[in-house]
């Protein structure tokens, strides 16, 4: 029987249209010469641009390609600390590793924006004067919750990064709407290639270079683009644009079932999803008296596929720091996981899932006892 693969949050299953759209590119000219076949790299380049524009409600010019988002934060974040000087910085305490390690070792003061027990930001915290960078999260990858980022944009006077990563096309992105200065995302999260991502940047805002070369990318980026990946990101947020609200809608259809499902054999469980202020594929759970690690191996051996928080941080020693910024023990945060699924996760592989999972956790239990 086929694997189930409920681990899109690491990263998607590569959508077959955009493996096509790519193909044509893979031996494709350097788009910085002005013979015929750089002549056509760049056009296509033009065009992924003008794609991921539209996605996020932007102009084509604010988009810099990248090698994949954890370059475009870092670009944004320690750009804009060097450009402006920043001293003091702040963000959620819930944000990927990529945005709270990147502000951590950045020299700057940092603070830290606290959440509730489901991931949502306390409405009385007031970022606070002094703050030159603030980075809010449109949706988390562990929780799948969705924070208010254009109340935060609005609350203050500094420069407003976005990691939108995990929401562009699972939910609607516009960048007018948000309120925010800089903005990141990636390819892989919505069915395109890995190693390519991009970073809109507001037109009037400045960020400083990474590294230096060419005049690539505004400057910005240097480097020889890669065509190929480029126009696969153009097309999965054309995709994503077209689509984001029928997979919400089938992902909202799946999860209600799940959901209770789980509750129902598992009355101790804590779902740390939000019931609805999140994106509606994810849903994580924490279980008492098991490892999470535990279920992710004994699923595995079923032939499905989760996780146990940020694929990023799998290996890591210490818990999620976002189950602990929700209030959980080392311990609790130890026994969860994350079910995250794809655009086309289908009710015939939910419905497989769950006796895998019961299966799965029943016989940890029964082995520890």
């Amino acid at each position: 029987m086929e694997r189930i693969y409920l681990d899109a949050n690491a990263t998607t299953p590569l959508d077959p249209r955009v493996r096509e759209a790519m193909i044509p590119w893979l031996d494709a000219g350097n788009a910085s010469s002005p013979h015929a076949e750089g002549r056509a790299a760049r056009a296509a380049i033009d065009e992924a641009r003008e794609k991921v524009a539209m996605m996020i409600g932007a102009h084509p010019r604010e988009v810099i390609f990248t090698g994949g988002a954890t370059e475009s934060n870092a670009l944004a974040l320690l750009g804009t600390i060097a450009a402006y000087d920043v001293r003091h910085t702040a963000c959620t305490a819930i944000e990927h590793p990529a945005v709270l390690r990147t502000l951590e070792s950045s020299g700057t003061k940092l603070s830290l924006i606290p959440v509730d027990a489901q991931g949502h930001v306390d409405p009385a915290f007031v970022v606070p004067d002094d703050v030159g960078l603030l980075s809010v999260m449109l949706a988390n990858n562990e929780t799948g919750t969705i924070l208010p980022v254009s109340d935060l944009a609005a609350s203050t006077k500094a420069i407003t990064h976005c990691d939108a990563v995990q929401a562009c096309g699972k939910m609607a992105v516009d960048v007018g709407e948000l309120g925010v200065d800089l903005l990141a995302l990636s390819a892989h999260k919505m069915g395109g290639p890995k190693g390519v991502g991009a970073l809109w940047v507001r037109r009037g805002v400045r960020i400083a270079p990474l590294a230096h070369g060419g005049e690539h990318e505004r400057g910005l980026r240097p480097g020889t683009e890669n065509v190929a990946a480029i126009v696969g990101l153009g097309a999965s947020a054309e995709y994503a644009a077209m689509e984001w609200a029928q997979r919400d809608a089938h992902w909202r259809a799946l999860s209600g079932e799940l959901i209770p499902a789980i509750r129902a054999v598992f009355p101790d469980a804590i779902i740390n999803s939000p019931d609805t202020t999140r994106i509606a594929n994810t849903v994580s759970v924490t279980f008492a008296d098991v490892e999470g690690e535990a279920i992710l191996l004994g699923l595995d051996l079923e032939g499905v596929a989760v996780a146990t928080g940020s694929a990023c941080s799998s290996g890591a020693a210490e818990a999620s720091h976002v189950l602990r910024a929700l209030g959980q023990s080392n311990e609790q945060a130890e026994r969860s996981i994350r079910i995250s699924m794809h655009a086309h996760t289908t009710r015939e592989e939910v419905e497989r899932f769950l006796p895998c999972l019961e299966r799965v956790v029943k016989n940890l239990r029964a082995l520890a006892v």
